[in-house]
């Protein structure tokens, strides 16, 4: 049984800088250590990856892999738990018709035309975007006449 991506990286920044107290900030030299180490767990097959890539797709791929569990685990992280800086940027991106559009605004030169795409696109993006549901047995009887079901 392989150990996680997560597992790998927590065990090479161990390895690397022993003790982990607080918070863990890497030095260049200790990060080219963690991302051998790491690199060494995929060749060993101590750790798995789904798309089995060759060395040099994997050796890109670490740098933002240890970059990301350090951030994550709160084992690394100072034992915060992780909030994204942009929430939402991702949204609709499994969305077939937001992609075709993003595609389209991207060729698209004509100024009208691309005002016209933006548009339908914002459109979309709302369309897709979730609804907050909203405990309405929560809100004082005043405000519940705001609640639009």
């Amino acid at each position: 049984m392989s150990m996680s991506q997560g597992e790998a990286v927590y065990q090479a920044v161990i390895a690397v800088i022993g003790e982990v107290k607080g918070k863990v900030e890497l030095t260049t030299e200790q990060k080219k250590e963690v991302h051998e180490l790491v690199f060494m767990d995929f060749n060993t097959n101590q750790t798995a990856h789904k798309s089995n890539p060759n060395e040099e797709q994997l050796r890109k791929y670490i740098p933002g892999l240890v970059n990301n569990w350090v951030r994550k685990d709160k084992r690394l992280n100072g034992g915060t738990k992780y909030a994204a800086k942009n929430p939402g940027s991702r949204a609709g991106s499994g969305d077939d018709a937001l992609k075709a559009m993003k595609q389209l605004l991207a060729v698209t030169t004509d100024e009208g035309a691309r005002e016209e795409i933006q548009e339908a696109i914002t459109i979309r993006m709302k369309a897709l975007k979730p609804k907050p549901v909203v405990n309405i047995e929560a809100l004082p009887p005043t405000l519940r006449r705001f609640v639009q079901e």
